[in-house]
């Protein structure tokens, strides 16, 4: 409902607002202490690791397949820290070993789990659904975490809202000219036009931001404004696909929302949903992006 939303909204973005704050708040003093920045985020990270996982095995078991919440959280939480924790070993060998072990002790609680229930029936399934879990919930949410390894937390704000703008350009100009549907079949309300409306708005927002980042950004969050436009470009498609793929699991499994977390809005994946796939872009952006 619309009330809640106008609700939820404010909250959600002022607890965001306070965890960036507080982590960023503390930069120095674990810097003092020789530990790496964004720990209040990480636990931040884990706990919304938890929330996906349960919300991948909700899908899962509203399609009738077999899942385990406890797998999947594992999963999650595991692919967060082999992909967060990769980028302090100071070792190439150690980096790609602790984040493929990750993903194997994932893919190994599938198993175990299987054996609890001495049936082999779906095994095939719950294996594909834990490993799913550790991908959605830690693999893509780390990248957010290596970002945060390099740069300040609001650097990840920028990039979250360049992401978001995208969802709000393209809902504005699908409603006003959008005539020619994107997928029918899968979202019905998506046309190509709301899709260039959503680019030009992201591309503009991270034009801006990357302005602001070149004129009062210190170190490494001092990047060219170009680099914020062609990002948002590439976030609001990459996003867009990232709502896609979120759509298509929820038709699968009969649901309208992922979850009930989050009154008026759904769960944290109807919210993590194009942020989660861009943080890959947005990475690999930051890292090839010249100093400005």
């Amino acid at each position: 409902m619309l009330w809640q939303r106008l609700i939820t909204g404010p909250l959600l973005i002022a607890l965001i607002l306070g965890v960036v704050w507080f982590d960023a708040s503390l930069d120095a003093p674990l810097a003092e202490r020789g530990l790496p920045p964004g720990l209040v985020l990480l636990v931040f990270a884990a706990l919304l690791s938890v929330l996906i996982a349960r919300e991948v095995t909700a899908f899962l078991r509203a399609a009738k397949l077999p899942a385990s919440n406890g797998a999947a959280t594992a999963a999650a939480l595991l692919g967060l820290a082999g992909t967060a924790g990769s980028a302090i070993t100071g070792n190439p060998v150690a980096t790609a070993g602790l984040g493929a072990t990750a993903l194997s002790l994932g893919l190994l609680g599938a198993m175990l789990r299987m054996a609890w229930n001495r049936d082999p029936a779906g095994s095939l399934v719950l294996a594909g659904g834990t490993l799913l879990a550790g991908v959605y919930g830690g693999v893509l949410l780390g990248f957010w975490m290596l970002i945060r390894l390099e740069h300040s937390p609001w650097v990840l704000v920028g990039a979250v809202l360049t992401t978001k703008s995208c969802d709000i350009g393209a809902y504005f100009t699908g409603m006003t000219i959008g005539r020619h549907k994107l997928i029918p079949w899968l979202s019905p309300k998506k046309t190509w036009e709301g899709l260039a409306g959503g680019v030009v708005t992201a591309a503009a927002v991270g034009g801006a931001l990357g302005y602001l980042a070149q004129t009062h950004g210190e170190g490494a969050d001092r990047f060219p404004w170009w680099i914020g436009a062609v990002g948002g470009a590439l976030v609001a498609v990459i996003g867009q696909a990232g709502d896609l793929a979120e759509s298509a699991f929820k038709r699968d499994a009969g649901l309208k929302d992922s979850g009930r977390t989050l009154p008026g809005m759904g769960g944290v994946l109807d919210v993590l949903d194009s942020p989660l796939f861009a943080g890959p872009v947005v990475y690999w952006l930051l890292r090839v992006a010249p100093v400005a």
